[in-house]
Protein backbone atom coordinates (compact mmCIF):
# COMPACT_ATOMS: atom_id res chain seq x y z
CA UNK A 1 0.00 0.00 0.00
CA UNK A 2 1.11 3.67 -0.80
CA UNK A 3 2.34 5.60 1.98
CA UNK A 4 0.38 9.17 1.33
CA UNK A 5 3.08 10.89 3.23
CA UNK A 6 5.74 9.43 0.78
CA UNK A 7 3.50 10.00 -2.19
CA UNK A 8 3.20 13.40 -1.28
CA UNK A 9 7.31 14.21 -0.16
CA UNK A 10 8.05 12.44 -3.61
CA UNK A 11 5.57 14.92 -5.70
CA UNK A 12 7.45 17.95 -4.20
CA UNK A 13 10.35 16.74 -4.95
CA UNK A 14 9.38 16.67 -8.31
CA UNK A 15 8.34 19.91 -7.74
CA UNK A 16 11.92 21.05 -7.21
CA UNK A 17 13.94 18.87 -9.58
CA UNK A 18 16.04 20.47 -12.08
CA UNK A 19 13.97 19.44 -15.26
CA UNK A 20 11.64 21.05 -16.60
CA UNK A 21 9.90 18.55 -17.85
CA UNK A 22 9.37 16.35 -14.51
CA UNK A 23 8.78 19.54 -12.85
CA UNK A 24 5.63 19.66 -15.48
CA UNK A 25 4.64 16.28 -14.75
CA UNK A 26 4.63 17.01 -11.24
CA UNK A 27 2.05 19.88 -11.44
CA UNK A 28 -0.04 17.34 -13.89
CA UNK A 29 -0.54 14.99 -11.14
CA UNK A 30 -0.99 17.42 -8.27
CA UNK A 31 -4.51 17.81 -8.42
CA UNK A 32 -4.76 14.19 -8.13
CA UNK A 33 -2.86 13.90 -4.89
CA UNK A 34 -3.46 13.31 -1.69
CA UNK A 35 -1.11 16.87 -0.65
CA UNK A 36 -3.62 19.29 1.11
CA UNK A 37 -1.56 22.45 -0.50
CA UNK A 38 -1.81 21.30 -3.72
CA UNK A 39 -3.42 24.90 -4.99
CA UNK A 40 -0.32 26.80 -2.85
CA UNK A 41 1.68 24.26 -4.95
CA UNK A 42 0.20 24.90 -7.90
CA UNK A 43 0.20 28.54 -7.68
CA UNK A 44 3.79 28.74 -6.07
CA UNK A 45 4.78 26.32 -9.92
CA UNK A 46 3.10 30.08 -12.03
CA UNK A 47 6.40 31.62 -11.08
CA UNK A 48 8.36 28.48 -12.29
CA UNK A 49 11.59 29.30 -14.63
CA UNK A 50 10.35 26.99 -17.09
CA UNK A 51 7.43 28.20 -19.57
CA UNK A 52 5.55 24.96 -19.81
CA UNK A 53 5.52 24.73 -16.19
CA UNK A 54 3.81 27.95 -15.79
CA UNK A 55 1.28 26.99 -18.55
CA UNK A 56 0.72 24.10 -17.35
CA UNK A 57 0.24 24.95 -13.08
CA UNK A 58 -2.45 27.96 -15.28
CA UNK A 59 -4.42 25.21 -16.55
CA UNK A 60 -4.51 23.57 -13.86
CA UNK A 61 -5.53 26.03 -11.45
CA UNK A 62 -8.92 26.09 -13.87
CA UNK A 63 -12.03 26.21 -11.11
CA UNK A 64 -10.02 27.51 -8.40
CA UNK A 65 -11.31 30.64 -7.35
CA UNK A 66 -9.60 31.73 -4.61
CA UNK A 67 -7.86 35.26 -4.18
CA UNK A 68 -4.28 34.03 -4.12
CA UNK A 69 -5.02 32.33 -7.06
CA UNK A 70 -6.81 35.18 -9.00
CA UNK A 71 -4.52 37.63 -8.00
CA UNK A 72 -1.10 35.84 -9.08
CA UNK A 73 -2.74 34.71 -12.43
CA UNK A 74 -4.24 38.01 -14.08
CA UNK A 75 -0.79 39.56 -13.93
CA UNK A 76 0.48 36.82 -15.56
CA UNK A 77 -1.73 37.65 -19.16
CA UNK A 78 1.39 39.78 -19.69
CA UNK A 79 3.59 36.90 -19.63
CA UNK A 80 6.76 36.48 -21.80
CA UNK A 81 5.95 33.07 -23.33
CA UNK A 82 2.58 33.50 -25.73
CA UNK A 83 1.70 29.81 -24.48
CA UNK A 84 1.49 30.79 -20.79
CA UNK A 85 -0.47 33.74 -21.64
CA UNK A 86 -3.28 31.94 -23.39
CA UNK A 87 -3.38 28.97 -20.33
CA UNK A 88 -3.82 31.84 -18.04
CA UNK A 89 -6.35 33.68 -20.92
CA UNK A 90 -8.34 30.47 -20.65
CA UNK A 91 -8.67 29.90 -16.69
CA UNK A 92 -9.57 33.51 -16.24
CA UNK A 93 -12.34 33.19 -19.22
CA UNK A 94 -13.90 30.55 -16.52
CA UNK A 95 -14.15 32.96 -13.78
CA UNK A 96 -17.99 33.00 -12.05
CA UNK A 97 -17.75 35.46 -8.89
CA UNK A 98 -17.94 38.75 -9.96
CA UNK A 99 -15.58 40.18 -6.99
CA UNK A 100 -12.74 39.53 -9.46
CA UNK A 101 -14.00 42.24 -11.56
CA UNK A 102 -11.95 44.65 -9.49
CA UNK A 103 -8.67 42.74 -9.86
CA UNK A 104 -9.51 42.01 -14.36
CA UNK A 105 -10.55 46.07 -14.62
CA UNK A 106 -7.61 47.47 -15.16
CA UNK A 107 -6.24 45.05 -17.46
CA UNK A 108 -9.17 45.31 -19.95
CA UNK A 109 -7.51 49.00 -21.09
CA UNK A 110 -4.33 47.56 -21.41
CA UNK A 111 -2.23 49.02 -24.44
CA UNK A 112 -1.58 45.32 -25.30
CA UNK A 113 -4.24 43.58 -27.86
CA UNK A 114 -3.86 40.81 -25.96
CA UNK A 115 -3.67 41.29 -22.71
CA UNK A 116 -7.13 43.71 -23.10
CA UNK A 117 -8.77 41.27 -25.38
CA UNK A 118 -7.90 38.38 -22.55
CA UNK A 119 -9.18 40.23 -20.12
CA UNK A 120 -12.62 41.65 -21.89
CA UNK A 121 -13.03 37.74 -22.37
CA UNK A 122 -12.71 36.93 -18.57
CA UNK A 123 -15.11 40.06 -17.40
CA UNK A 124 -17.65 39.01 -20.17
CA UNK A 125 -19.41 36.31 -17.50
CA UNK A 126 -18.80 38.31 -14.67
CA UNK A 127 -21.02 40.89 -15.75
CA UNK A 128 -19.30 43.41 -13.62
CA UNK A 129 -20.94 47.07 -14.15
CA UNK A 130 -17.70 48.51 -13.90
CA UNK A 131 -16.61 46.59 -17.29
CA UNK A 132 -19.36 48.74 -19.20
CA UNK A 133 -17.16 52.00 -19.83
CA UNK A 134 -14.05 50.24 -20.60
CA UNK A 135 -16.16 47.62 -23.09
CA UNK A 136 -17.43 50.30 -24.65
CA UNK A 137 -14.39 52.49 -25.69
CA UNK A 138 -12.78 48.60 -26.26
CA UNK A 139 -15.46 48.47 -29.18
CA UNK A 140 -13.19 51.01 -31.46
CA UNK A 141 -10.32 49.23 -31.00
CA UNK A 142 -7.80 48.94 -33.49
CA UNK A 143 -7.31 45.27 -32.99
CA UNK A 144 -10.74 43.07 -34.09
CA UNK A 145 -9.71 40.46 -30.99
CA UNK A 146 -10.54 43.43 -28.84
CA UNK A 147 -13.47 44.64 -30.65
CA UNK A 148 -15.01 41.24 -30.32
CA UNK A 149 -14.50 40.62 -26.88
CA UNK A 150 -15.85 43.71 -26.28
CA UNK A 151 -19.10 43.29 -27.86
CA UNK A 152 -19.37 40.64 -25.52
CA UNK A 153 -19.20 41.96 -22.14
CA UNK A 154 -21.22 44.47 -23.84
CA UNK A 155 -24.06 41.87 -24.97
CA UNK A 156 -23.56 40.09 -21.52
CA UNK A 157 -24.50 44.00 -19.62
CA UNK A 158 -27.64 43.81 -21.21
CA UNK A 159 -27.84 47.50 -21.16
CA UNK A 160 -30.05 49.63 -24.05
CA UNK A 161 -27.61 52.23 -24.05
CA UNK A 162 -25.38 50.62 -26.02
CA UNK A 163 -27.68 49.37 -28.47
CA UNK A 164 -26.85 52.22 -30.88
CA UNK A 165 -22.49 50.75 -30.34
CA UNK A 166 -23.46 47.43 -31.21
CA UNK A 167 -26.08 48.28 -34.30
CA UNK A 168 -22.72 50.82 -35.92
CA UNK A 169 -20.71 47.27 -34.93
CA UNK A 170 -23.46 44.75 -36.72
CA UNK A 171 -23.40 47.09 -40.15
CA UNK A 172 -20.14 48.99 -40.28
CA UNK A 173 -17.17 47.03 -38.59
CA UNK A 174 -14.91 45.24 -40.93
CA UNK A 175 -14.34 41.98 -39.39
CA UNK A 176 -17.13 39.44 -40.73
CA UNK A 177 -16.59 37.59 -37.34
CA UNK A 178 -16.81 40.72 -34.87
CA UNK A 179 -20.43 41.80 -37.19
CA UNK A 180 -21.33 38.11 -36.45
CA UNK A 181 -21.08 38.43 -32.75
CA UNK A 182 -22.41 42.09 -32.96
CA UNK A 183 -25.88 40.65 -34.09
CA UNK A 184 -26.07 37.79 -31.89
CA UNK A 185 -25.71 40.33 -29.01
CA UNK A 186 -28.67 42.68 -30.55
CA UNK A 187 -30.75 39.98 -29.14
CA UNK A 188 -30.95 41.39 -25.74
CA UNK A 189 -33.35 43.94 -27.21
CA UNK A 190 -36.32 44.71 -25.00
CA UNK A 191 -39.69 45.09 -26.50
CA UNK A 192 -39.15 49.08 -25.72
CA UNK A 193 -36.85 49.49 -28.08
CA UNK A 194 -36.35 46.44 -30.02
CA UNK A 195 -37.54 49.09 -33.45
CA UNK A 196 -33.90 50.67 -32.95
CA UNK A 197 -32.24 46.73 -34.31
CA UNK A 198 -34.52 46.32 -36.62
CA UNK A 199 -32.85 48.13 -39.63
CA UNK A 200 -29.67 46.86 -38.47
CA UNK A 201 -30.40 43.37 -38.43
CA UNK A 202 -32.54 43.17 -41.62
CA UNK A 203 -29.21 44.86 -43.62
CA UNK A 204 -27.08 41.81 -41.64
CA UNK A 205 -29.42 39.76 -43.68
CA UNK A 206 -27.69 41.23 -46.90
CA UNK A 207 -24.19 40.88 -45.20
CA UNK A 208 -21.34 39.69 -47.69
CA UNK A 209 -20.53 36.66 -44.95
CA UNK A 210 -22.94 34.07 -44.83
CA UNK A 211 -22.16 33.69 -41.11
CA UNK A 212 -23.62 36.80 -40.14
CA UNK A 213 -26.77 36.45 -42.43
CA UNK A 214 -27.42 33.38 -40.76
CA UNK A 215 -26.76 35.04 -37.24
CA UNK A 216 -29.12 37.83 -38.22
CA UNK A 217 -32.16 35.42 -39.02
CA UNK A 218 -31.47 33.45 -35.91
CA UNK A 219 -31.65 37.03 -33.74
CA UNK A 220 -34.41 38.06 -35.71
CA UNK A 221 -36.29 34.74 -34.74
CA UNK A 222 -35.23 35.10 -31.05
CA UNK A 223 -36.59 38.69 -30.97
CA UNK A 224 -40.18 37.41 -33.33
CA UNK A 225 -39.59 40.32 -34.89
CA UNK A 226 -42.83 39.95 -37.08
CA UNK A 227 -41.85 42.94 -39.58
CA UNK A 228 -38.79 41.24 -40.67
CA UNK A 229 -40.46 38.00 -41.76
CA UNK A 230 -40.63 39.17 -45.62
CA UNK A 231 -36.85 39.84 -45.20
CA UNK A 232 -36.32 36.17 -43.75
CA UNK A 233 -38.89 34.85 -46.52
CA UNK A 234 -36.09 36.36 -49.64
CA UNK A 235 -33.47 34.90 -47.10
CA UNK A 236 -34.89 31.23 -47.67
CA UNK A 237 -33.20 32.03 -51.41
CA UNK A 238 -30.12 32.76 -49.99
CA UNK A 239 -27.15 30.60 -51.95
CA UNK A 240 -26.15 29.32 -48.33
CA UNK A 241 -28.46 26.39 -46.73
CA UNK A 242 -27.45 27.17 -43.60
CA UNK A 243 -28.94 30.64 -43.59
CA UNK A 244 -32.29 29.13 -45.04
CA UNK A 245 -32.36 26.81 -42.07
CA UNK A 246 -31.85 29.98 -39.39
CA UNK A 247 -34.68 31.83 -41.52
CA UNK A 248 -37.27 28.60 -41.41
CA UNK A 249 -36.64 28.66 -37.96
CA UNK A 250 -37.13 32.04 -37.10
CA UNK A 251 -40.37 32.31 -39.70
CA UNK A 252 -42.09 29.32 -37.49
CA UNK A 253 -41.17 30.99 -34.17
CA UNK A 254 -42.79 34.18 -35.74
CA UNK A 255 -45.65 32.04 -36.77
CA UNK A 256 -45.43 34.02 -40.21
CA UNK A 257 -48.25 32.62 -42.32
CA UNK A 258 -47.30 34.76 -45.31
CA UNK A 259 -44.05 32.44 -45.32
CA UNK A 260 -46.40 29.68 -46.16
CA UNK A 261 -45.63 29.13 -49.81
CA UNK A 262 -41.64 29.50 -49.24
CA UNK A 263 -41.45 26.87 -46.18
CA UNK A 264 -43.39 24.49 -48.69
CA UNK A 265 -40.82 24.87 -51.06
CA UNK A 266 -37.79 24.13 -48.71
CA UNK A 267 -39.84 20.66 -48.35
CA UNK A 268 -38.56 19.51 -51.41
CA UNK A 269 -34.81 20.82 -51.01
CA UNK A 270 -31.92 18.77 -51.76
CA UNK A 271 -30.34 19.13 -47.79
CA UNK A 272 -32.22 17.46 -45.29
CA UNK A 273 -31.88 19.71 -42.78
CA UNK A 274 -33.55 22.55 -44.16
CA UNK A 275 -36.42 20.02 -45.13
CA UNK A 276 -36.18 19.09 -41.18
CA UNK A 277 -36.73 23.01 -40.30
CA UNK A 278 -39.55 23.87 -42.68
CA UNK A 279 -41.61 20.84 -41.07
CA UNK A 280 -41.35 22.16 -38.06
CA UNK A 281 -41.79 25.86 -38.73
CA UNK A 282 -44.76 24.43 -40.93
CA UNK A 283 -46.28 23.13 -37.89
CA UNK A 284 -45.98 26.25 -35.86
CA UNK A 285 -47.55 28.29 -38.53
CA UNK A 286 -50.67 25.95 -37.71
CA UNK A 287 -51.74 26.24 -41.67
CA UNK A 288 -54.15 23.80 -42.89
CA UNK A 289 -52.73 24.96 -46.35
CA UNK A 290 -49.74 22.85 -45.79
CA UNK A 291 -51.15 19.15 -44.97
CA UNK A 292 -50.97 18.18 -48.34
CA UNK A 293 -47.00 18.89 -48.97
CA UNK A 294 -46.39 17.57 -45.20
CA UNK A 295 -48.15 14.02 -46.02
CA UNK A 296 -45.68 14.09 -49.15
CA UNK A 297 -42.71 14.70 -46.84
CA UNK A 298 -44.11 12.21 -44.24
CA UNK A 299 -42.51 9.72 -46.41
CA UNK A 300 -39.16 11.65 -47.09
CA UNK A 301 -36.39 9.78 -47.81
CA UNK A 302 -34.74 11.10 -44.50
CA UNK A 303 -36.18 9.50 -41.03
CA UNK A 304 -35.87 12.06 -39.25
CA UNK A 305 -38.19 14.53 -42.07
CA UNK A 306 -40.34 12.00 -41.83
CA UNK A 307 -40.93 11.88 -38.30
CA UNK A 308 -40.95 15.88 -38.14
CA UNK A 309 -43.39 15.93 -40.80
CA UNK A 310 -45.67 13.45 -38.92
CA UNK A 311 -45.66 15.53 -35.91
CA UNK A 312 -46.28 18.93 -37.82
CA UNK A 313 -49.49 16.63 -39.27
CA UNK A 314 -50.71 16.25 -36.17
CA UNK A 315 -50.32 19.57 -35.01
CA UNK A 316 -52.35 20.63 -37.71
CA UNK A 317 -54.83 18.04 -37.42
CA UNK A 318 -55.59 18.86 -33.25
CA UNK A 319 -56.06 22.32 -34.36
CA UNK A 320 -58.36 21.92 -36.89
CA UNK A 321 -60.17 19.90 -34.38
CA UNK A 322 -59.89 21.95 -31.37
Amino acid sequence: MTNPFTEANSLRARLADPDAEVRRVAVLDLPYSDDDDYIELLTAALADEAASVRAEAAHALEGVEEEEVVSALVPMLKDTDSAVREAVAKTLAELKEPRWGHLLLGMANDTEASVQAAALRALRALKVDAAYEPALSASTSADASVRREAVGVLAYLRKATALPTLTRIATQDAEADVRKVAVGALGFAEQANVQEVVPALEAALQDSAWLVREEAAHTLGKLKLVSAAGKLAEAMNDDYWQVRVASARALGKMKALDALHVLVDALAHTVSNLRKEAAVALGELGDARAVPALEVAANDPDPDVRKLSRIALGRLVAAQNA
